[in-house]
Parts: C-alpha cells; structure tokens; sequence
C-alpha cells in the first residue's frame, strides 16, 4: 500500500485520537482514586459542579449499558462486532476518495475512539470513564472518557456534513 497524504492524515488522527485516550486513562487510573459501590472515590472539580473528574470502571458500553449481560453476550456485542463496523468503516474511509477533509477527521476520530475502548475491554475487560458535565439540570451526561468524546465529536461532524450538503 503508498502511503498518500491522505492515508497519513486518516492513520495520523486514529493514532493520536488513541494516544490521548490511552495518556489520559493511564493518568485518571494511577492518580484518582476508584469509585466503587463501596468507596466514593475522588471527585475532582475542573469548572465549580459542572464539569467534574473521577475514576469509574465501566464494564458495559455507552453509559454502562450492557454491564449486565452474560459474558458470551457481552464478548459478541461489546468486542467483536465493534471491531468488524470499525474494520467496515475503516476500509470505507481508505475507499471512498470523494470524503472531504471534515468528513475524514470524523470518520478516523469515530476510528480511533471506537479502537481506544475495544482495546480497554480486551486489556482491563472494563473501560476507564472520568469526565462528568452537569449544567444545572440544562445539560448533563453520563460518565465519559477521551474516546467516548472522539466518537462523540465524529459523529457531530457527520451530521452536520450531511446538513450542509443536503442544502447546497
């Protein structure tokens, strides 16, 4: 395979979307103390009540859903069919050369955080979640990490793309 700028740029963003993921978990575990059902762990103001830092051990996906399945189950929905859609997408965004530079940001952000947390459930069997944002009731979000937000961000980025081209 030739490495063209464009296939640099695509392998540039999914590394560096894993490396701060993986930088800012190993951080959050070695320095914040472990919420569990028993201890309450340190909650680290960032910005007053809004947006908070702690350290929680998510066994399930999108806010913990899935925590409870059977561990069959949760091997099949949680690991191996995001690394077969990742893998889809992934050949997708090499294929398709009419992707703009926004869309590829999106698409290997989405590449990237997806990958992060596979590799945390392979590696830990649970993923590391520390952000907390809680706007007064307006806004609030579940407990998320660096990856969950790269996901997140990619897929903001998509919808808006397809806005903007359905308008022009």
């Amino acid at each position: 395979m030739k490495f063209t700028k464009r296939s640099i740029y695509i392998l540039l963003v999914i590394v560096l979307t894993i490396a701060v993921d993986q930088i800012s978990k190993t951080l959050v575990r070695t320095h914040i103390e472990l919420r569990t059902n028993i201890n309450p762990g340190e909650r680290i103001s960032l910005i007053g009540d809004a947006f908070l830092m702690m350290n929680v051990e998510n066994e399930g996906a999108f806010l913990g859903m899935g925590s409870d399945l059977n561990p069959t189950l949760r091997i099949i929905l949680l690991l191996i069919l995001p690394i077969v859609v990742l893998g889809f997408v992934l050949v997708h965004v090499f294929k398709n050369k009419s992707l703009d530079t926004l869309s590829l940001f999106a698409f290997s952000s989405i590449i990237g955080g997806g990958l992060a947390n596979v590799y945390d459930r392979i590696v830990y069997g649970k993923v590391t979640d520390f952000f907390f944002i809680d706007l007064g009731g307006i806004f609030r979000t579940g407990i998320f990490n660096m990856a969950d937000l790269s996901v997140t961000t990619g897929m903001i980025i998509l919808v808006l793309t397809s806005f903007k081209k359905k308008t022009v």
